[in-house]
């Protein structure tokens, strides 16, 4: 049985190499571009951009951000690795995630970058049945940590890690109920995915195909037909694994995601004299971080541009109450962990998409 990747479907191998086509990092640089314009033609102020003291303690925890960058991506690649169970290198899981976060990074963020890792992983001749086990898995292992983790967070912050000043659920405004959908949303698929893998595959084959059945969602009945075969392929492959396979793939997605947020702590410090430095209040900052994230994750731009800048300056006004400074520290947080993977992406893929159909004439 075959894979979406690896079935001899023209119009599938052409999407995903449209996907990952340099050309695509045009459309988010001019969203980035014109929200940026827009940030600092409503919110900037040269006086108070003044007042930021770069200071020595400000490049210290520039380049804390920058280290916890770069942990991040190791992260990614490790798990790669123990995924793969040593198939690739370490050069190529670390070539392989700059790949996988430039296809996130111009796909929208509720789409994600999995159909162009399916493609990506079976062209380094990775057995098809564990490439879709990997990609499937990779979707669990994050939507646990965030559904997991989330609840946690509620119990010692409660809804002020939703929003500032946020007292009670009877407080909830718009963004409180896009958080709610959106982790919803997330709890859903995500105990769909693990269900499908570990438990009953077949289950999720029926489901999907009763759900294709009804307007609007029946032009994805072969989608969703493929979905459900690659779920019995992923799931007698998972099931093979030993506990540690698991618990470290889980570990470094932990160290991964905890690194992202992480790093806007450390921008927030170096930038932001008054900020508060003790644990419990860079702990309640990482709270709302995480819930901003899950309110990105339905975004409909690519890899949420201009949509995370703006959303940036709304959810974090307790910790940056000046706009000039907000608006200078999303800059720079996007450029660490969004546009990077936009121009090394743009770099790496030329040469890789090279070496494949040098490997393919041969």
């Amino acid at each position: 049985m075959t894979t979406p990747s690896t079935k001899n479907n023209g119009s599938e191998e052409q999407e995903a190499l449209q996907s990952i086509k340099v050309s695509r990092i045009i459309l988010p640089i001019l969203i980035g571009a014109g929200v940026v314009i827009y940030l600092f033609l409503t919110h900037f102020n040269w006086e108070e951009f003044q007042q930021i003291s770069w200071t020595s303690n400000t490049w210290f925890w520039v380049s804390i951000a920058t280290i916890l960058l770069i942990i991040r991506h190791l992260a990614y690649a490790i798990r790669l690795r123990i995924l793969s169970e040593g198939f690739f290198s370490w050069r190529k899981c670390i070539e392989l995630i700059f790949i996988w976060e430039f296809s996130s990074a111009v796909s929208p963020t509720s789409v994600g970058g999995s159909a162009v890792a399916l493609f990506v992983l079976a062209q380094e001749k990775l057995a098809s049945a564990k490439v879709t086990a990997i990609v499937l898995f990779t979707a669990v292992l994050d939507t646990i940590f965030f559904i997991g983790t989330l609840p946690i967070l509620f119990f010692f912050f409660g809804t002020n890690m939703i929003r500032p000043d946020m007292q009670q659920l009877n407080d909830l405004d718009g963004w409180g109920y896009t958080f709610l959908g959106a982790y919803v949303l997330m709890a859903c698929y995500g105990s769909l995915f693990f269900y499908g893998l570990f438990i009953k595959p077949q289950g999720v084959g029926y489901f999907l195909r009763w759900v294709t059945k009804f307007w609007p969602f029946q032009r994805f009945q072969e989608k969703a037909d493929q979905l459900g075969k690659d779920f019995i392929i992923a799931s007698k492959e998972m099931k093979s694994k030993h506990w540690t396979y698991h618990i470290g793939g889980f570990l470094a997605t932990a160290t991964a995601w905890s690194c992202r947020f992480l790093l806007v702590n450390c921008l927030i410090i170096g930038l932001i004299a008054t900020t508060k430095t003790d644990f419990w209040s860079q702990f309640a900052l990482y709270a709302r971080l995480e819930t901003m994230y899950v309110v990105m994750a339905i975004s409909p731009t690519p890899g949420g541009v201009g949509f995370a800048e703006i959303l940036f300056n709304g959810f974090l006004t307790d910790y940056v109450t000046d706009e000039t400074v907000s608006s200078v520290i999303a800059i720079i947080w996007r450029l660490m962990t969004y546009y990077l993977y936009l121009f090394v992406g743009a770099i790496i893929i030329p040469n890789w998409l090279r070496q494949r159909l040098n490997e393919r004439k041969r």
